[in-house]
């Protein structure tokens, strides 16, 4: 099994529960989902978001499937710009999360995990996901996946948080991301399960493995074009294209 990172047992006891958690968690946090994700993008996110999405090639009129969409900040920006939400389909594991979605989105959702994605082959022209690479169980798996469900010549872009090489900047993100901003989560949103998410977000960040890593495994699984952008030091671009047949793993 290829995983983003070792086992945190301070949050669950093995890889066999770390799905049950993250439900947990993400079902709870649901409803203050918005206002974290501003908080932690500083408010820039959507901005950030069609700006990547345009960089990678995304277009008016492809199909795109958006995978561990949450509440739906990334599917918005494709939205705006695809021009239709009949295009975007959400797949998203939190039926706290899908909930939270459709209040802003009419789009198809569907509940399921990356490594387990219940469409046909050759679906897509575009695939996203949007900083939640860190929570799939097998990166491998769910890139064949990803190459299984793109049309040939389809595109994938993965949106990632990357810890910057400098001690001192990761010094600073820590303090925001596991102290700062958990505190401020909790007093604004009354929330526990809100600021342990946080706290698990920049627990997944300190030990995702490396961005070479991942590249190697989407190659694996069939992808071509491999490419990482990085902006303003810490938002990876992971930009990988769909090749010719698809790839099953045993």
């Amino acid at each position: 099994m290829s995983r983003p990172h070792a086992s945190l047992i301070d949050y669950y006891k093995g890889a066999a529960e770390k799905q049950t958690f993250l439900r947990r968690i993400f079902d709870d946090a649901a409803p203050h989902y918005e206002l974290i994700a501003r908080l932690g993008f500083f408010g820039s996110g959507q901005w950030y978001r069609r700006s990547a999405l345009r960089r990678a090639g995304l277009a008016s009129g492809m199909r795109v499937l958006d995978v561990a969409s949450g509440t739906g900040p990334t599917a918005r920006a494709i939205r705006d710009i695809v021009g239709d939400e009949k295009l975007i389909t959400c797949l998203e594991p939190s039926a706290g999360m899908i909930a939270e979605s459709r209040k802003t989105l009419a789009c198809e959702h569907i509940q399921a995990t990356a490594e387990t994605i219940p469409v046909a082959d050759e679906t897509y022209n575009f695939l996203t996901m949007g900083f939640a690479l860190r929570h799939v169980d097998d990166l491998e798996r769910a890139f064949v996946e990803y190459h299984r469900v793109l049309k040939p010549g389809g595109k994938a872009l993965l949106l990632e948080l990357t810890l910057p090489e400098s001690a001192i900047a990761r010094f600073i993100l820590k303090l925001y991301f596991k102290h700062t901003l958990p505190f401020v989560v909790r007093a604004g949103t009354g929330s526990n399960q809100a600021a342990q998410m946080m706290c698990y977000y920049w627990d997944t960040m300190e030990t995702v493995v490396s961005p070479e890593t991942v590249m190697q495994a989407l190659e694996r699984a069939g992808f071509t074009g491999v490419e990482r952008r990085v902006s303003i030091g810490l938002f990876s671009e992971y930009e990988a294209t769909r090749g010719g047949e698809s790839l099953q793993l045993a």
